[in-house]
């Protein structure tokens, strides 16, 4: 079963309403939940409109709020140490189990197979993240076909004639546009566009989420796509036309971007086509001024820029940033704050700390930037085109 398979059961229009719940669920993170790894987990355990979570398994993290062990925050998610705890606890068996981590490559090892396996033997369906499509796999097609139950691989490509080539009817879209872009993967980037959409609708602007990875859509955003899993050939048509739908259906006040990786992370550079196909007029840029190179590269020694450079070159493409999210992992709350006050005064933007601090103060600069939108250029030069096209004829 593919992503659109389930959409179905979704009423277009009802993003916030139990409707949009496909089912109780919980979700797998195999004694991961305090690492890095476990980031669709956590994007989960925060919040999400399309699965009720019952509980996390990790056996390294039993007995303790799920919120608690991810940010200090108790949000009564119990941890369990496996399946056969949380169905003694809970009298009953979830709809589902979600594969909580994104690992690098896409592929589960033989002890996330089995775990897996053992779980869809118990008679739960399992949601996968995964680039390894476990559906397409025989003897785990088999055991769900022999238990009754489903394999929803998030990741499974779209039908070729079902994707979209980029047109430029991006540049009749009216409603503005940001992006949350990082200097890397792993830093926070879709966690803080949903705070940035959660506080519009809090200050009652209505703000809507284009997600580009799975967790976007585990979490119950309506418009978007999954860009890793996307032709590149058909990767800007996609984005394209996931913003024009969101515009054309929901008619937001604002419409905010998930970025991807970094727009110079070696191992998957990202972010060009998102402000360029997406003509994204304005960038929120995340980053990590505690890690010194690009996750997972630290045996290479690829070293993670230095924010001002990533500024200018983001702002070459022909968009502005305006503002910095800050991501405080290996530092201390008083390093944060001290780098935090020390960059804010340096670039002349405002830079907020999501996790540790309001991200309210973020509210004036995106009111002020939804009311000059309609007067900032396109990050095309369109003038160009239309003398190119003129030479042409």
């Amino acid at each position: 079963m593919t992503v659109n398979d389930t959409n179905s059961k979704i009423e277009p229009g009802q993003e916030n309403s139990r409707s949009l719940i496909l089912g109780s669920a919980v979700v797998l993170t195999n004694g991961s939940l305090a690492h890095v790894d476990a980031k669709t987990a956590h994007g989960l355990i925060r919040g999400t409109e399309r699965f009720d979570i019952k509980g996390i398994i990790d056996h390294n993290n039993a007995g303790q709020d799920a919120g608690e062990v991810l940010d200090g925050i108790r949000r009564t998610i119990p941890v369990y140490a496996d399946i056969d705890a949380y169905i003694a606890a809970a009298g009953q068996k979830p709809d589902y189990a979600i594969i909580g981590v994104a690992l690098c490559g896409g592929r589960l090892d033989e002890q996330w197979q089995a775990l897996v396996l053992r779980i869809i033997n118990r008679g739960v369906s399992i949601v996968n993240g995964m680039h390894m499509l476990l559906d397409d796999i025989p003897v785990f097609k088999e055991a769900a076909r022999h238990n009754n139950v489903t394999i929803i691989d998030i990741r499974r490509p779209k039908p070729f004639n079902q994707l979209q080539f980029w047109s430029g009817k991006i540049f009749s879209m009216k409603i503005p546009r940001l992006a949350v872009l990082g200097t890397d993967c792993a830093l926070g980037k879709r966690t803080t566009a949903r705070m940035i959409v959660e506080a519009c609708r809090k200050a009652e602007i209505h703000a809507e989420m284009i997600y580009t990875g799975q967790t976007g859509w585990l979490q119950g955003n309506r418009y978007g796509f999954i860009l890793d899993t996307t032709v590149n050939d058909f990767v800007s048509g996609e984005l394209e036309a996931a913003i024009i739908r969101c515009e054309q259906e929901a008619r937001p006040d604002l419409i905010v971007v998930e970025g991807q990786s970094g727009m110079r992370n070696p191992q998957g550079p990202c972010g060009a086509e998102i402000i360029v196909s997406g003509n994204i007029k304005g960038v929120v840029l995340q980053h990590t001024p505690f890690r010194e190179f690009y996750d997972a590269t630290d045996a290479l020694g690829c070293y993670l820029p230095d924010i001002d450079s990533e500024i200018k070159l983001i702002e070459m493409y022909g968009t502005s940033v305006i503002a910095v999210t800050l991501n405080g992992t290996g530092g201390s709350r008083e390093e944060l704050l001290s780098y935090r006050r020390t960059l804010e005064k340096r670039i002349g933007i405002p830079v907020i700390c999501p996790i540790e601090e309001p991200i309210d103060k973020i509210m004036p600069v995106l009111q002020k930037f939804i009311l000059d939108h309609g007067r900032l250029p396109d990050t095309t030069s369109r003038a160009m085109i239309k003398q190119k096209e003129a030479c042409d004829d």
